[in-house]
């Protein structure tokens, strides 16, 4: 998935704490957005919390922010209105159907269109009569004991679950980690062959115990440093218990291998 050529924008009806229009904005920086509309909006002072709660999101998103209606942002965009309380079923047609922020990303993946994701207040939300003008519902699946998040937080948390659509790259290097050799990997389920054989293992469990050590190792893709490491306990395990002479193992972990 790559970014899209109209990344959405962020809408915030009537947010009533400077802070949380900081956050937000904060926020989008994090996630490559840069587009923020306000309704209603309290009085911003570059002095005040909002620009403080902002980061470096104070140089452009949050200065560039520009006031609208409601009605301009319907007319103008596919709607996402984000709520935490939704409908059950059909019968709450209002809040029902609902999708989830990775659901959200997988259906806007596939289309190309003016997306405005639409928050609402602090304390109340998005009311039912604005909802009901909004193309689609989004709600974050939280405890149903107490599903309302901050403002800042719900927002956070769909930007970055939409961020494979807004983020070219990220600091993360692409790959994770780098699977040990192949060869090494099979030399260490020797050692653990032999390990089981100097211990006297059960005989009709050694094959089965083989079996689930492969499979672990095989679901844990580990490091040539991992390898290594465990190459060498358990060949100094083997020969405490065979009684062999314990020098310097060839497999012992480089004293200067990368951490």
């Amino acid at each position: 998935m790559s970014p899209r050529q109209q990344k959405p924008i962020v809408v915030v009806v009537e947010p009533e704490t400077p802070g949380n229009v900081g956050t937000i904005a904060r926020a989008m920086k994090n996630f490559g957005l840069s587009e923020l509309k306000l309704v209603d909006p309290p009085e911003l002072d570059p002095d005040g919390e909002a620009y403080g709660f902002a980061g470096h999101a104070r140089e452009d998103v949050l200065p560039n922010a520009e006031e609208v209606t409601l009605d301009e942002i319907i007319e103008n965009y596919h709607t996402v209105g984000c709520t935490a309380i939704t409908g059950e079923d059909s019968r709450r047609h209002v809040r029902f159907p609902f999708t989830t922020p990775v659901e959200l990303s997988e259906s806007l993946s596939t289309v190309e269109t003016r997306t405005a994701l639409v928050f609402g207040r602090e304390g109340r939300g998005l009311h039912n009569r604005e909802i009901e003008r909004l193309d689609e519902v989004c709600s974050i699946p939280a405890s149903g004991e107490y599903p309302v998040l901050n403002l800042g937080q719900a927002a956070t948390i769909l930007f970055y679950e939409l961020r494979e659509l807004t983020v070219a790259e990220t600091q993360l290097p692409d790959v994770d980690h780098h699977r040990a050799d192949e060869s090494d990997i099979e030399r260490l389920y020797d050692y653990f062959a032999e390990f089981l054989d100097a211990q006297a293992y059960n005989e009709r469990k050694t094959a089965k115990t083989q079996r689930l050590f492969r499979r672990l190792v095989g679901r844990a893709h580990p490091t040539d440093r991992e390898v290594h490491t465990l190459l060498g306990v358990f060949r100094q395990a083997t020969n405490r218990l065979t009684g062999e002479e314990e020098g310097q193992s060839e497999d012992a972990e480089p004293p200067d291998s990368p951490q």
